[in-house]
């Protein structure tokens, strides 16, 4: 039989499954002359390589036996006590045993997948919302329940008893929101768990961007205002955007009973997760090293936002919009209603210029054609300067 065109008995799950749209730009923008706005990859320039190479060195002459030997599902006890420690110090009430590690963040998505959803459960998510997040949820074929959005975040009052009706949780990313960069407001915060407290229905926090915040003043976490509230709240942290993703770890942070079932779903998924990057991570960050080394990530950011800020205010139409933000990795783009960015991209990509377009980040709800998400932190101010000059020709050619 000729194997190219064998027929193969996958499941329904996976012939169900389709690839990333992001994942398929970033193919084309291998290609060194592309200038690639697409990803929402960390600066390597934040990785500190020099400090990590310390760590892993001085775990596998000290402990090299435990740190190479099968290691507790929960995770590696003292980097769970950092965590939990970490969070009293920004007012959440934890203990470590109400820490799970985990392989990277995308990971606790796929669990909390496998706990919550069955084939056609009302899931709650962002309009728009992480990519990630809507293609893990997918493959347990939940009935998505889109939530409207304006520039201050979430809108609560659109958690009414007829959107919320049967709903598994809610998924928010509160602060700097992928793919929008927008931060939920403390009003917001406060209303958004004390409406679920009253629906009791969960909240799944997702905040990978929370410590790159460059402007304006931090906000307290749904974790903390939601346990003042009687709010179920699940936050997800990741050390990807803080030390590098390539460890892929994270974490879990979530009542006891919701823990202990998830620590069952991880044993069957993969046992538990790398020790000796769990112990080469808390050997780096106990010594207090992220506050010496986050204040560089959030300058370097910074600065890369304010050079696209800059060139689109310098090169966008009058008729384009765009967000602000105050950390994070993202600006979202609003072209006027007849320019669609799937169009517009591929006109982008004949004059080497990637983002990506904003259709795929909607679930539940008619897609905002119109929209784009740009991506700032991994290029150099030259290469931002003109792939924003190109852009904002194309969407003036499309203007008239």
């Amino acid at each position: 039989m000729d194997m190219s065109t064998r027929r193969y008995a996958f499941s329904q799950r996976a012939e169900n499954l389709t690839s990333s749209a992001i994942r398929e730009i970033l193919k084309i923008t291998e290609r060194p002359e592309v200038i690639s706005f697409a990803g929402g990859l960390p600066s390597p320039k934040g990785f500190p390589v020099a400090e990590l190479k310390a760590a892993f060195d001085r775990v596998l002459q000290d402990q090299g036996t435990v740190a190479l030997q099968y290691g507790p599902t929960e995770g590696y006890a003292p980097l769970r006590e950092w965590v939990a420690e970490d969070l009293r110090r920004t007012g959440a009430d934890v203990s470590a045993d109400e820490v799970l590690i985990v392989s990277g963040s995308q990971q606790a998505l796929d669990m909390l997948g496998k706990l919550y959803i069955d084939a056609g459960s009302p899931v709650l998510v962002e309009a728009p919302s992480y990519l990630g997040a809507l293609q893990s949820f997918s493959l347990f074929e939940p009935r998505f329940v889109s939530t409207p959005t304006d520039d201050r975040g979430l809108i609560p009052e659109a958690l009414t008893d007829e959107r919320t009706a049967g709903a598994r949780f809610i998924y928010v990313l509160p602060n700097f929101q992928n793919p929008t960069g927008l931060t939920l407001d403390l009003a917001r915060r406060k209303a958004l768990v004390e409406r679920c407290a009253q629906l009791d229905l969960p909240i799944i926090e997702d905040d990978p961007y929370g410590e790159l915040r460059y402007s304006g003043e931090p906000l307290p976490g749904l974790l903390g205002l939601g346990r003042a509230a009687g709010a179920t709240v699940i936050r997800l942290g990741t050390f990807s955007k803080v030390l590098a993703p390539g460890l892929r770890l994270g974490y879990v942070v979530a009542p006891r009973e919701i823990i202990s079932k998830l620590v069952q779903i991880k044993q069957a998924t993969d046992l538990h997760t790398a020790s000796l990057t769990q112990m080469a991570v808390y050997e780096a960050v106990s010594t207090g090293f992220l506050d010496t080394h986050l204040p560089k990530v959030r300058e370097l950011y910074k600065q890369q936002c304010a050079y696209m800020l800059d060139a689109l205010a310098q090169h966008f139409p009058k008729s384009v919009q765009w967000t602000r933000p105050e950390g994070g990795m993202f600006i979202w783009v609003t072209m006027p209603d007849h320019i669609n960015s799937q169009e517009l991209l591929r006109a982008a990509i004949d004059e080497y210029v990637a983002f990506v377009p904003g259709a795929p980040f909607f679930a539940g709800v008619e897609p905002q054609h119109n929209t784009m998400r740009l991506s700032f932190v991994t290029v150099p101010e030259d290469r931002i300067r003109a792939g924003v000059a190109t852009l904002g020709r194309l969407i003036g050619q499309r203007e008239r």
